[in-house]
């Protein structure tokens, strides 16, 4: 465990020589909903062999602020929360050193993905609560709001996940979602990785929405321009996309690729996240949730833009 205060990054070996891990970044809010998350960090932590942080941002009360001001002390909360993050951290297991807890100043949102963006390469990793209108409220607080400002790619842990045993991260099938956009190609690159590097079977499924005027006798020209796309990224993925079970379909997104999580036997699925209109996911980022929050694997987003990292 580090200071209060945010530690030090240190670049650890990954076991691909593409996709490497440096740290994987437990976002945690101690609710129940974060315990199988934790539990899926801990596992890729020892998969990729990185360093495993757990991170908490939060906000002070008016109270705890006042005394912080006041008296170079930390406040009753910052150890409170702090000595419940090292018991969180103490119960898991990293893949490179000790897990390390880190109490972050400032809402969860930008704070989480300001944190991954200065441990790059990371790998994000929290759970949601899903469901009603309360837990759809927390939802978007906190873990939508990170996949808003994250330029790294996270996984998302939905409550439908089944909890993971020690030692048990099997992933032997795994589920690529693409509109076929230009927008998709970043995640169609670390999807062949993250097949290549869990020896997994990799399904490619081109879905686009059936109101956007998208005929299946059409996909075939969008898909040329896809492909373009994830050439100019990495010419050897283009081959290996290509050799993939491709699987299309024009519908509704959320409601083709929850059927085909369930058909299919998906162990990960991996979503190319726009912020404006990759498989319809806008910036609110509505329908991925959806689909995380229905989901009974773990979805990872893979930011298909980079925008400024947050302060």
């Amino acid at each position: 465990m580090t200071d209060l205060k945010e530690g030090t990054n240190v670049d650890a070996p990954g076991n691909s020589p593409v996709l490497q891990f440096g740290t994987v970044v437990f976002a945690t809010d101690f609710s129940w909903a974060s315990q199988n998350a934790g539990s899926y960090a801990s596992a890729f932590s020892m998969h990729f062999a990185s360093r495993l942080v757990v991170a908490h941002g939060f906000l002070l009360t008016q109270a705890a602020l006042e005394v912080e001001v006041e008296k170079p002390l930390s406040s009753q909360l910052r150890i409170d929360l702090y000595r419940e993050l090292t018991a969180a951290a103490r119960a898991l297991q990293a893949g490179y050193g000790k897990p390390e807890g880190i109490l972050l100043d400032g809402g969860p949102r930008k704070s989480i993905a300001a944190l991954a963006h200065r441990r790059s390469p990371a790998l994000v990793v929290m759970g949601t609560h899903g469901g009603g209108a309360i837990d759809r409220f927390i939802l978007g607080s906190t873990a939508e709001g990170v996949l808003r400002h994250c330029t790294q790619p996270a996984l998302t842990v939905g409550p439908k996940v089944r909890p993971l045993a020690a030692d048990q991260l099997h992933i032997r099938r795994i589920l690529y979602a693409s509109d076929c956009t230009v927008e998709a190609a970043r995640g169609a690159v670390i999807a062949v990785e993250f097949a290549k590097s869990f020896s997994a079977e990799l399904d490619v499924l081109n879905v686009t929405r059936s109101s956007e005027g998208t005929s299946p006798e059409s996909l075939p020209r969008i898909q040329e321009s896809f492909h373009k796309a994830v050439e100019s990224l990495s010419p050897e993925t283009v081959r290996q996309v290509s050799e993939q079970k491709i699987f299309v379909s024009v519908g509704q997104p959320i409601t083709t690729i929850l059927k085909h999580i369930d058909e299919r036997q998906i162990d990960l699925l991996i979503l190319g996240l726009k912020r404006s209109r990759h498989l319809g996911l806008h910036s609110e980022t509505s329908d991925a949730f959806s689909i995380i929050a229905k989901a009974k694997c773990p979805v990872l987003t893979v930011a298909a833009d980079s925008p400024s990292p947050p302060s």
